[in-house]
This record gives structure tokens, sequence and C-alpha cells, in this order.
């Protein structure tokens, strides 16, 4: 995904005043004297044999009010057979592993106590999801404060996107959308209330955006994009976007358009929508697997039809004038999509793009997710010939 400049990290190698194991990653003791540490889980965390017991002792003993010599020293001191370099050492493998930071960290230069007010149980989980070496949790939200999102479509899915985005902090959101708030949106487009029917939905969304979030610049403007020029202009009009987010539906080519517009311009974007009780996100990064015409493609030769002749495949997927939906599948969408952008923005956590994700109402238990190879073929990032996939 986006990577992070070592300012953004904070100087990850820095020497940790204070070792502290992530309070989300607290290690405990299993039955045979193991010791888990890491969200065990939830799939993020290690299990370490621990034969002496100085393991043990050492986690017990990184809770943010020692430095790591005192550390080392008092964990050598209990278990003589243990030096303090190998006890050093082990802090440090715990660090790299992600497991570790530092208790006596300040906030990162950009942000201020009122961000640690606003934004702390949300570093908390973004804490929790990062397993890099950063020398303060605050980096990640450091990152969101100094992006810059383009959302595109401020409906159902963009709408709660947009929503997401402003509460997580971004710095700066732009949205575009060329319609008007109507009664039959508000069954599903939570943004908007009963006194916006009739405005633009740009405006709108400004007004309820600023209104989360003051400490976020949101912009917007009425505008339709009718082509792939148009998008790639409003794209350039922004000059730094960390991140497109594609909310609208319509033109039925907006995706491909987007798709070109941003491999050109070398954007990260975000796509996601609802068909019926399915709910989806796709992720893209140009340069990095497959776009998102490699994806259409794969998925189309994977779902195999097998339609008679005459039939085409609106028969298997009816397209209808508008799109069966409520507040549940719109949001869903945009949160799936708000989800990969600020992992996009962040790295946390770390998101192989190129693949779609999502939830079928309809079978909770069976997970959603398409991965499928880039395409040499591709008409928009086919490889020169000789490269892998």
């Amino acid at each position: 995904m986006t990577a992070l400049t070592e300012a953004e990290v904070g100087g990850a190698e820095a020497e940790l005043r204070r070792p502290r194991i992530k309070p989300e990653h607290r290690a405990y003791r299993t039955v045979d004297g193991n010791v888990r540490i890491g969200s065990v889980i939830y799939g993020i965390g290690a299990e370490i044999t621990d034969p002496d017991g100085w393991i043990w002792t050492l986690t017990q003993l990184m809770d943010g009010t020692r430095s790591g010599p005192r550390i080392a020293a008092d964990v050598a001191g209990a278990h003589p057979a243990v030096d303090a370099g190998t006890v050093g050492a082990a802090i440090d493998e715990l660090r790299q592993a992600g497991f570790v930071e530092d208790a006596a960290a300040p906030l990162p230069p950009g942000l201020a106590e009122r961000d640690r007010l606003r934004h702390t149980r949300g570093v908390a989980l973004l804490r929790w999801m990062d397993l890099s070496p950063r020398a303060s949790p605050w980096q990640a939200q450091l990152r969101l404060r100094q992006a810059r999102a383009l959302v595109l479509g401020v409906g159902g899915t963009g709408g709660a996107a947009a929503q997401i985005l402003t509460a997580a902090g971004v710095g700066r959101l732009h949205v575009v959308d060329p319609d008007t708030v109507e009664l039959s949106n508000l069954n599903r487009q939570l943004l908007y209330g009963e006194a916006d029917i009739g405005h633009p939905k740009a405006d709108a969304a400004v007004a309820a955006l600023r209104a989360l979030n003051s400490d976020v610049a949101v912009t917007g403007e009425r505008r339709e994009i009718r082509g792939q020029d148009a998008l790639a202009e409003l794209v350039a009009e922004g000059a730094a976007y960390d991140v497109l987010v594609l909310g609208a539906d319509r033109p039925p080519e907006i995706r491909r358009w987007a798709n070109r517009v941003c491999l050109a311009a070398g954007l990260p974007w975000v796509e996601g929508g609802y068909r019926g009780p399915l709910v989806t996100a796709g992720v893209h990064v140009p340069g990095s697997g497959p776009c998102w015409e490699c994806q259409r493609e794969g998925e189309s030769a994977r779902r195999d039809l097998r339609l008679a002749p005459g039939q085409d495949e609106a028969a298997a997927s009816p397209r209808m004038p508008w799109n069966p939906a409520s507040a549940v599948t719109a949001t869903l969408s945009g949160t799936l999509v708000a989800h990969a952008a600020l992992a996009i923005l962040t790295g946390v956590p770390p998101m192989r793009p190129g693949f779609r994700y999502g939830i079928n109402l309809m079978s909770l238990g069976d997970p959603v997710l398409q991965i499928h190879p880039r395409r040499p073929t591709c008409p928009a990032c086919g490889l020169p010939p000789g490269v892998r996939t």
C-alpha cells in the first residue's frame, strides 16, 4: 500500500524509553508453560516456548514503568542463567514483531491534546492491528491528519464512507456529487435528513461532515463526471490526493474510467457497492497486484454462468431502474470501502491490493473474497512480455 516515510514511522529504530507490551497484546501463559502474546485468537499473535520461565518474567516487567536496560537487568537478576544482552535482544525481537510500544512516547508534532481526547479509542484499534515497529501508536493517526481523500459520489456507499473518514480524522476531504437529495434516498443514505430534501447532495454532505468533525477540512462541489477525461481533470485538480473513494455507480463505465485514470496518476483507489444481499468493496493500488479490469475479467471467467444461446449476463444478475437497497446494505458497503481507504492511508492493517471482499447477507458464514491474478493481456495494466504475474 502507500509507503510511509521514515518521519511518518516516527523513528521506529529510536531507543524505547519505557517499553510496554501493547495492552491489546497482553501476554498469558498456557497450560504447557508457553507464553502467548499478541491476540492469538485474532490470528495476529505468537506462542513462545518458555522452559525456563524468563520470557514470562520479561513480559510482566514490560508494563511501561521501566527502561529497557532496567528490564534486562531485572530479568537477568531473577534468572541468572540469562544475561542482559539476551533479554535486550528479546525485547527488540518483540518490538520488531509489533507487540511493543514506548509508553513514554509523546504525541507526534502535528497532533494536539484535542486529538488525544477525540481519537484515543481509534488509535487503540490501529495499535491492535498494527504489527510494524513504530515508536508511537499515534503515527498512523498523524498519517490520517496529513492525508487528502477524494470521494466521488456521496449516496449510500460514498456517504457512509465519507462519514467514517471524517470521524476517523482524515485531514482533507473533497466530496463530489451531481444529485439533489430526494425522499427516496433516505431509507439508505444516512448522511442526509428530511430537511435536506431538494438540496444538492454535495452541499448537504459538506454541512453534515463539517458538523461531525470541525478539525477536518471538508469541501465539495456539485459536478457530474461524463467521461474519462473529466474524471482525470477532477483528480488532477487535487494535485496531491492520497486516495480516491468511488461511491458513484453511474455512468456504467465509471469504474473503468477510474481504473484507467488512477493507473495513469499512480493514485490508489477503492470502490464498493451492493447488489441485493451481496455487499462488496474493491482495493486497487497501481503497480501493486491486478487492476480493476484484471479482477473483473477474472471474476467473469470464474462465475461460468453457462448462459443459453440468446441469454446475456444481465439475466443472471438483473439490472433494474433502481438498485434494491436498505440502510444496512448501503452502510455496510460504505464501511468496507472506508476500512480499505483507511488501510491504504495508514498501512494498518496491512492489506494486499487487487482484490474484492465483502459480505453475503444470505450466507453470513461464507466470506466473500475474490482474488484473481494480474492478466498480461489486460488492456489497462498489461505486463510487458516475459514479466511474471
